[in-house]
């Protein structure tokens, strides 16, 4: 029987991201600095092969993953591209919802450590790819936050399962509910990060981490793993399918495109007149 094997990161050919390894760590950097490294669904599908390819390689002891520049980690949904391929056409976003929700397994279960190179904001499905690492490490100048409810969205690909268990129920309300931004002191204080250093020196912080990280037996270290994700699992696995199904068909509600274009069109949410339509 042939097995899967890894590939050289040269040969991948990718054009949304940058993957590198080097000894036994891969780097996986989202490469949309011109839109602060939001994801379109070619982006996704990238970020899949990547993961992939990462838990393949048996020489790979520990993954980055960060973004490009140092404006942004990553800003979740490219909704550039919702406006135009997915404001009127649900079975369109289930597609895009289901090459998300792809990239979240792929990476929870990678089985190797996961570190989150927060090298700037980190907001909704950006904030829920940091979640789906095992470790972060934030420049202290970078905030997180979500914006669903705010936005027309709701976070329900990662943040309403995670964000509970993560840093507890209330303050969990709190982050969905207010959409306020979270900076790095306190996502610290929070339990949201691991570390927060001067941006002079996340590099060397990544760097510190990887290396204690490659030095642990893989076997031992993929397990433990996979148990520390059994809460992450049950509450992902049911709740996951059917916020697929509803997000695409909510799609359509006058609320959602409401959002969507004052994010267009670079203008205020106009909450008084969403509220006059549902009097």
């Amino acid at each position: 029987m042939d097995f899967p094997q890894a590939q050289s990161a040269e040969s991948l050919n990718f054009r949304h991201i940058i993957y590198r390894k080097q000894g036994h760590r891969a780097t996986v950097t989202i490469n949309r600095p011109e839109v602060l490294n939001c994801l379109n669904f070619p982006t996704l599908r990238e970020l899949h092969r990547a993961f992939e390819d990462v838990a393949w390689d048996d020489q790979i002891r520990v993954m980055v993953l960060t973004g490009a520049g140092d404006r942004a980690f990553c800003t979740g949904a490219d909704l550039k591209e919702q406006t135009e391929h997915c404001l009127d056409h649900p079975d369109a976003y289930w597609k895009w919802m289901g090459a998300f929700i792809e990239v979240h397994e792929r990476l929870r279960n990678i089985g190797k450590v996961t570190v989150a190179r927060l090298n700037g904001m980190v907001v909704g499905g950006g904030n829920e790819m940091n979640m789906s690492c095992d470790l972060a490490i934030a420049a202290d100048d970078v905030f997180i936050r979500h914006v669903g409810p705010a936005r027309g969205s709701v976070p329900a690909a990662g943040a309403t399962q995670w964000l509970p268990l993560i840093v507890g129920d209330r303050r969990a309300r709190e982050i969905l509910f207010l959409c306020e931004e979270i900076p790095a002191a306190r996502a610290l204080e929070w339990g949201l990060v691991n570390q927060v250093v001067p941006r002079a020196q996340l590099d060397a912080a990544v760097d510190a981490m990887c290396a204690k990280l490659v030095d642990k037996l893989p076997e031992c270290t993929r397990y433990t793993k996979q148990q520390l994700n059994f809460w992450r699992e049950l509450s992902w696995h049911t709740t996951i399918g059917h916020a697929r199904d509803w997000l695409a068909i909510h799609n359509l509600a006058p609320e959602v495109r409401e959002g969507i274009q004052a994010f267009a069109e670079k203008r205020p949410v106009d909450y008084a007149a969403v509220r006059a339509k549902n009097v």
